[in-house]
């Protein structure tokens, strides 16, 4: 038996220095003997992870080194990790922000991409994109059955429950990055240049908040159709790579599909999906309710007088999508939320709000030090049982919390 590590002699054998911890095994330790069969499991207390979303200016400040707040704020977080109180799961937004840094050579990225799994302990949120489509599903499949609109999230949308375990000594790693990173970068700069041209039409508009919260809804609904529309067309054309190569729009409107009745016809089953995304089914879901929000109160600030200078609007909004994304996918199921002063003054607008809908803290340089107090809390708050548990599974943690499996 393999011991990672040594703790003294065997009582089956009597082996001197032959006995030890040999993994965690999610709720329990395994101790076992070199050499000879003797082995026994120490059950450890259930626990239940604070989960912590860290946005990528966070991560990369931290790892640049570049402020002494965001590297300090890491090695909290990584002890609070260490002691079983905390997860700070990476996301594939955080791996197309990495893979987009310029300026970075391919080694420095992959330096950060390896930070950032370090201090996730290698736990990752589903993609963004499954997120998204696990929330309509779910949603339409209320709407189908009548009842309330309200949604209800489920953390199993967005991250496994293995999550909340005890950490084994090691982590496993996929690596590859398959995503053309130069499209990512051209369809981000066009984006924000279309946003920023926007802002003159915006300045004009008339609308209320409400109205245009249902014209960002009614685009995003509109975006669903258009791509699986095309998706159908190209099939139709004879391409066939489309058969296998959707997009992830045209995918949600296919899962949509699978929902209904094949006895339905075509022009029964699109229309009950088009009176789905005028519901407020549609509407409740939590990624369509935060960006259309989000949006609606940046046109507000526009409308107002922000950013009325166009290079500098360009400058500071080059992340907004990216940023939207982050939060609209998984701010919902967080404890709390790390992200730049800009878009956490979005998402604690009250007409936003996120924080009183979806009870998840927003943190950013704007109020640090209830941040640091937040992981304070969560260490104070560790009981006995918990601390026990932490002195089975980990004899090598120092009193800082911080030595490395």
């Amino acid at each position: 038996m393999l011991v990672t590590h040594v703790l003294g002699d065997c009582p089956g054998c009597g082996g001197k220095n032959q006995f030890g911890n040999v993994m965690v095994c999610r709720n329990h330790v395994l101790r076992g003997c070199m050499a000879c069969d003797y082995h026994i499991k120490i059950p450890l207390p259930d626990i239940r992870k604070k989960i912590l979303y860290l946005d990528q200016f966070f991560l990369s400040g931290a790892f640049r080194g570049s402020d002494k707040r965001f590297a300090e704020a890491a090695q909290r977080v990584r002890k609070m990790t260490h002691l079983q109180l905390l997860v700070a799961p990476f996301s594939s937004v955080h791996a197309d922000e990495t893979h987009q840094w310029r300026g970075y050579n391919g080694k420095a990225k992959d330096d950060l991409m390896e930070f950032i799994k370090a201090i996730s302990g290698g736990h990752r949120f589903r993609p963004a994109y499954e997120v998204e489509r696990f929330q309509i599903v779910r949603a339409f499949r209320a709407f189908l059955a009548g009842q309330p609109s309200e949604f209800h999230c489920a953390e199993r949308d967005a991250i496994s429950d293995d999550v909340h375990k005890w950490e084994n000594y090691f982590r496993l790693d996929v690596s590859g990055y398959y995503v053309d990173v130069e499209l990512l970068r051209t369809l981000k700069q066009k984006s924000v240049g279309m946003l920023v041209d926007a802002f003159d039409e915006w300045r004009t508009s008339t609308n209320s908040f409400q109205e245009d919260i249902a014209v960002e809804l009614w685009h995003a609904a509109k975006a669903y159709t258009d791509s699986f529309a095309a998706h159908v067309s190209r099939i139709a054309a004879g391409d066939l790579a489309a058969v296998f190569n959707g997009t992830i729009m045209s995918m949600v409107v296919e899962s949509l599909l699978d929902c209904l009745s094949d006895e339905a016809s075509a022009e029964e089953r699109f229309r009950t999906i088009g009176r789905f995304f005028a519901s407020e089914h549609f509407w409740q879901a939590p990624y369509q309710w935060i960006s259309a929000r989000v949006c609606a109160t940046l046109k507000d600030m526009v409308k107002r007088g922000a950013y009325p200078n166009r290079e500098k609007a360009l400058q500071r909004l080059s992340g907004f999508f990216s940023d939207v994304r982050h939060a609209a996918s998984y701010a919902p199921y967080c404890n709390a939320f790390v992200m730049d002063r800009a878009m956490a003054e979005l998402v604690s607008d009250p007409r936003v709000g996120i924080e009183a809908r979806y009870g998840v803290k927003v943190f950013s340089l704007s109020n640090w030090d209830e941040f640091l107090s937040w992981l304070d809390a969560l260490e104070a708050a560790m009981t006995e049982e918990h601390k026990a548990g932490l002195v089975a599974a980990y004899p090598y943690l120092d009193s800082t919390g911080l030595s490395p499996p």
